[in-house]
């Protein structure tokens, strides 16, 4: 039985594609931008916005990035009342199960960290997560394991003990350079062919198929 349970949250826990793809467009739209199709902006869930962003636009000046984010700051906020996330099916019962034999959960995302206690929270899911982890509380966002490794160093837990769940190669990247398994889940934003192409040791369809790896 592994000890810790380390989850994405975009693409993993909750589906919050819908809400990506309008807040980056209308970001796109202020900032006077191409606006890049549904594909493009989604193959960036799971980095962190400056990312994101150079991502899409290789030659974006460094120094408008600020003013990006604020723009996307403030439609994120304008929009997450009219499209709202939701959890995806088998979360919240697998989430209690694990938690009800004795694993620790965690979470570990790109979103900011106040960001994520109010969706865990608004959800009814923070009632089984340990711990939380921000892409505001690492110097090096992933794919870098820093994530991972501050988490197994805060929560006492050794790599070998330790399953990174999520939905994009970045989180199977990020889990395989902190030593611990990887598990990719198909049904976020990703492909079962990119996630075995990035190296994850399992790879499910169901969120409730980690009860059979846990």
């Amino acid at each position: 039985m592994k000890k810790l349970v380390i989850l994405d949250f975009d693409g993993t826990l909750a589906d919050t594609r819908a809400l990506i793809i309008r807040t980056n467009q209308e970001a796109m739209r202020r900032m006077g931008y191409p606006i890049q199709d549904e594909e493009t902006i989604a193959a960036t869930i799971g980095l962190i916005l400056e990312d994101g962003l150079l991502q899409m636009y290789p030659d974006l000046p460094k120094e408008t990035l600020p003013e990006w984010v604020k723009t996307y700051r403030e439609i994120f906020e304008e929009l997450r009342t009219q499209i709202i996330p939701e959890v995806f099916p088998e979360v919240k019962e697998t989430l209690a199960a694990l938690y009800g034999k004795g694993c620790m959960l965690s979470v570990a995302s790109s979103r900011k960290s106040n960001s994520l206690h109010g969706f865990l929270e608004s959800m009814g899911l923070s009632r089984y997560i340990t711990y939380v982890l921000g892409a505001d509380d690492v110097t090096h966002a992933k794919p870098h394991p820093e994530p991972v490794l501050k988490t197994l160093q805060e929560l006492g837990i050794p790599a070998s003990e330790a399953l990174v769940v999520g939905d994009m190669p970045v989180d199977i990247q990020m889990g395989l350079g902190a030593g611990a398994r990887t598990c990719g889940v198909t049904y976020g934003n990703s492909s079962r062919l990119a996630l075995e192409a990035a190296g994850a040791n399992h790879v499910i369809d169901r969120f409730g198929e980690l009860l059979s790896l846990v």
